[in-house]
């Protein structure tokens, strides 16, 4: 037996909690184990703990680093994970999810925040204490010392592969981006390095707020006496909220006589609304109307000619919702759950007809950041019949010299283009016609006849619109 004095043990240190910290984590656990929307899980997560009492209490600034942790996390995901893989002695899938998830929070606050490298450390270990245990805090102590050794500049010269060698898996791991979706994006766009380059960067953006001002309810400048509010770029019903602005807050938003939607979408229902007929104007159909922001303002819009729209849903609880936005349209309209493919309407019934069809939903990278990893190539392919179906109907539900627009919230040119053209083919009593003077004033909208916005050239998510003319 050893005569040695044996070392005292370090008194036990209860880890130390960051309320902060821990919900940015629950929220990413969400994500990952239910395939849960950051979006949808976030706001409720964020307003439990602004009622808490205590030192567990939110105020504004813990709010916005929360928000912060979590989405930028979830848009770096695969750059960091590529930063993680060249730190650990293990293939990543071995990791279990929850260590990975700590240390991507610790890896976002590293490399992507102004938060000192000591402090971001600590304080992913400290979390990793209290929601792993004081083992695997050690595993993630050992590697995020690791990352800290470089700036984000630095890892991505390592763990990126040269843009000569391999220009898409290059941009892949540099901008966070699968590369079936760099690749899609790219052929969507038609251009060079710059034009790619720039969307992915703005897929990293956080995107700003936006409302609209629903005609008859309320008006712009009624917004801009808001906080923090400025008039929209393209759309006369827009009004953007700089940084920190709730849209909560404003009353206009409560009453629902104003909502939160992308100017790309207002832009959409505007397109339409503005479309030139032959004949009458008198019903409108909304074909795929959840959740419901177009049809308000298609609704609105359509009040103000007397003109009856009807919104149609085929989720009964996104009826509800539709429901809901439309509530107190000033005009005509009707809500009714049904399959926009299987029609509960005469053919010939509508001058005016929108179909804003199901999709990938890669326009919307930026509100939408765990979309990008879920996404699979084959998604495209359980999509297409259901779009073509829907066009195919809307343009059977629109009469002689009526308007139909088909629209998506992904540039994939499988869910825009290829749709489009199919449909029409089978359609001989139809013309695609141009949609771009339909938008004064926004520039960049391409070659025509169809229309593709970007978030690096309009801000805006990237919507595609079509408008038909049924012709016989």
């Amino acid at each position: 037996m050893s005569d040695q004095p044996r070392r005292p043990r370090k008194p036990y240190r209860r880890p130390q909690k960051d309320p902060v910290r821990i919900l940015a984590f629950e929220a990413l656990r969400a994500v990952d184990e239910r395939d849960a929307y950051a979006n949808l899980v976030l706001p409720p997560l964020l307003r439990k703990a602004r009622e808490k009492e205590g030192p567990e209490k939110f105020d504004a600034r813990d709010a916005a680093l929360a928000t912060e942790l979590v989405y930028g996390t979830l848009r770096r995901q695969g750059t960091y994970d590529a930063i993680i893989a060249d730190c650990v002695d293990r293939p990543l899938r071995e990791v279990d999810p929850p260590v990975l998830d700590v240390l991507s929070l610790g890896v976002h606050q590293l490399l992507g925040t102004r938060i000192p490298s000591h402090a971001a450390v600590s304080a992913s270990v400290e979390l990793a204490r209290v929601v792993l245990g004081d083992g695997r805090a050690k595993f993630v102590n050992a590697v995020l010392r690791k990352v800290a050794r470089d700036d984000l500049d630095g890892w991505l010269e390592r763990v990126a592969p040269p843009y000569d060698e391999d220009p898409e898996d290059h941009l892949a791991v540099v901008h966070s981006h699968p590369r079936w979706v760099v690749s899609a994006l790219w052929d969507s766009l038609g251009g060079g390095r710059t034009g790619i380059e720039e969307l992915l960067a703005a897929d990293n953006e956080r995107p700003e707020v936006t409302l609209v001002a629903r005609p008859g309810r309320a008006t712009r400048e009624e917004l801009l006496d808001e906080d923090a509010a400025v008039p929209g770029r393209w759309s006369p019903y827009a009004v953007r909220l700089s940084e920190g602005g709730e849209p909560g807050a404003v009353e206009a938003v409560r009453e629902g006589r104003a909502g939160v939607q992308d100017e790309g979408s207002q832009l959409v229902a505007l397109a339409l609304a503005n479309a030139p007929l032959d004949g009458p104007d008198r019903r409108w159909l909304d074909g795929c109307a959840g959740p419901g922001g177009k049809a308000a303002l298609l609704g609105a819009l359509a009040a103000e000619r007397g003109a009856f729209l009807l919104a149609s849903e085929k989720q009964p609880h996104r009826a509800g919702l539709v429901a809901r936005a439309l509530d107190g349209n000033p005009g005509p309209y009707q809500v009714i759950a049904a399959d926009g493919t299987r029609p509960a309407w005469r053919p010939g019934s509508f001058d005016r007809v929108l179909v804003d069809v199901p999709c990938t939903g890669l326009g919307a990278l930026r509100r939408r950041p765990e979309a990008r990893w879920r996404r699979r190539p084959e998604d495209l392919e359980g999509f297409a019949p259901l779009q073509r179906g829907l066009l195919s109907s809307a343009l059977e539900a629109v009469r002689v010299g009526g308007v139909v627009a088909y629209a998506t919230c992904s540039p994939h040119l499988a869910e825009t283009r290829a749709v489009v053209a199919d449909v029409l083919k089978q359609h001989p009593g139809t013309e695609l016609f141009d949609a771009r003077p339909l938008l004064p004033g926004v520039p960049d909208l391409g070659e025509g006849p169809d229309i593709q916005l970007w978030p690096h050239l309009h801000g805006t998510d990237a919507m595609y619109l079509a408008l038909v003319r049924r012709t016989s």
